[in-house]
Formats: C-alpha cells, sequence, structure tokens
C-alpha cells in the first residue's frame, strides 16, 4: 500500500476544512486534545483492501493520503484549494512530494529499510497515532522540501552579487529591492527555525515513547536534521551577503550626502564671492 505526503500552502484554515470535508462525505476521527494542529478523516474509498484509508491534514499547510485511491486524492486536493492560505504553485507541490510503501503484517510497527510496517496487533485508535506519527515526520521533510526550493531561488536571485563586487563594479539594486531580499531571508529563517518543529520534537510526543522512537526514527530516514543544518548554512551565508549588500547602499548615501554638502558649500562660497567682488 501507499503513503504519499504532499505540501500544498503556508497554512490551511482547519475549522473550515473540517466542515468542507464532512459536507462532501468524509468522516472525521477525533484525535487527543494535545494534536490540535492536525485534521484526520477516514473514507471509504480505500486503494487496497487491507487497510483503512485515512488522511492527515497539518494546520502548517500539508498533507499525507494513506491508501486513499488516486481520485479520491485528487477530489480532496481541490478542496484543500478552497482553505488555503498563501498556496503554493501545483508544480512544485507534485514535485516535492513524499511517497512510502507500507504493509501490515505481525510484530511491532516499525520503519524498515525505508517501508513503513504497521503492526496487525494494535487496536483502531493506536493504530491512528502510529500513522499519525509517521505523517508528522513526513509533513516536515514535504514542507523542508518546499523551503529548501524558495532558498534556491533566492540564492539564484544573489548569486551575481559577490561577483560585481570582486570585480570593483556598482551593484544595481535599489535600497527598496535590498531591503526585499532581506525580508524574503528573515521569512525563510522565522519559518524553518521559529514556527516548524524542524529543530525540536513536538511536545505531543513527551508522555508517548512508543510513538517519539517513531517519529525520531522516520526524521532520521527523511535526513531532517542534517537537511536543517545545511539550509541554515546556507541562510547565514545569505544574510552575510545582504549584510555587506546593505552596508554597501549605506556608503553609497553616505558618499552622495557628502557631496551634496560640499555642492552646498560651493555654492555658499560663490554667493559671498559675488557679494564681495559686485
Amino acid at each position: 500500500m501507499r503513503c504519499i505526503a504532499f505540501a500544498t500552502a503556508d497554512q490551511y484554515h482547519l475549522p473550515t476544512l473540517c466542515h468542507d470535508l464532512t459536507n462532501h462525505g468524509f468522516l472525521e476521527i477525533h484525535l487527543p486534545r494535545d494534536a490540535s494542529n492536525a485534521l484526520v478523516i477516514s473514507t471509504d474509498m480505500a486503494a487496497k483492501p487491507d487497510d483503512d484509508a485515512l488522511m492527515f491534514l497539518f494546520r502548517e499547510g500539508s498533507v499525507v493520503f494513506w491508501n486513499v485511491e488516486e481520485k479520491t486524492m485528487k477530489q480532496v486536493l481541490r478542496i484543500l484549494e478552497r482553505h488555503e492560505i498563501q498556496p503554493y504553485e501545483v508544480a512544485l507541490v507534485h514535485w516535492e512530494n513524499e511517497e512510502i510503501n507500507y504493509t501490515v503484517g505481525e510484530g511491532n510497527t516499525k520503519l524498515e529499510r525505508g517501508d513503513f510496517i504497521l503492526s496487525d496487533r494494535r487496536d483502531h485508535a493506536e493504530a491512528v497515532l502510529e500513522k499519525f506519527a509517521f505523517s508528522n515526520a513526513l509533513c516536515l521533510s514535504v514542507k523542508l522540501a518546499i523551503w529548501e526550493v524558495s532558498l534556491d531561488n533566492f540564492v539564484d536571485s544573489i548569486q551575481s552579487i559577490p561577483e560585481t563586487l570582486k570585480l570593483g563594479m556598482r551593484v544595481k539594486l535599489s535600497s527598496a529591492e535590498v531591503m526585499k531580499k532581506i525580508g524574503e531571508l528573515f521569512s525563510l529563517r522565522h519559518c524553518i527555525n521559529l514556527r516548524s518543529d524542524l529543530l525540536l520534537t513536538p511536545d505531543f510526543y513527551w508522555d508517548r515513547e512508543n510513538l517519539e522512537k517513531l517519529y525520531d526514527k522516520t526524521c532520521q530516514f527523511l535526513n531532517i536534521n542534517r537537511r536543517v543544518n545545511v539550509v541554515n548554512q546556507k541562510l547565514e551565508h545569505c544574510s552575510q551577503l545582504t549584510d555587506l549588500m546593505r552596508s554597501h547602499l549605506s556608503e553609497k548615501h553616505s558618499l552622495r550626502l557628502e557631496w551634496m554638502i560640499v555642492i552646498l558649500i560651493t555654492i555658499e562660497v560663490l554667493f559671498e564671492l559675488s557679494k564681495m567682488i559686485f
């Protein structure tokens, strides 16, 4: 069976989304109160009869489908469009997805050789929470993938600046454009380091040791910590470059002011001389 994750927007408005999905015949499954950032929806439209079809929708703008048929996935993605805050490009959403196969078998639930193996001995509530832990990690990965693309695009937009400075040429960026670049950079840093759970394990897992192991194991498999470190190193380099650009513009502004003062003093001297002569 197949588990597939997409990041489609910056955020979802979960209350209206839940209402919309239930109106379309989907059924909500209630999670513990401390998992309020997610919505679990079940459907009869399973791709294979070996397991239930479930969807996990996270407020941070990600959705994970477990054993859901293709037609139903497309329907839900269309419904999501009405409840997205700052949606991503459709092509990017489908390119930066995560797909993992899973089976139901004997023994404990685990991640083995890149596949999820779910225990056939757990009850329905435990099965939902185990899938929630796996889904949580998958959603972090797809969100991080979107931010990695945004950062790469940002790097491409400023990659000519170091060479321009090296050649002693003038940087053709206005003060407003530089401030816009700085804003883009800080927005990315805020999303990755403050608004997401990329740096710390969510509080939900603190008293659920078994789920925490599944979550951590999946994060390790998806190289989330290493990818975050690489992204932060790139962000630090970009931050140094934008500081240099701002400093360069500040020096240009100061030089312009100095020349204006020199010109004004020159004009004043010329006026005084004209009075003395005439």
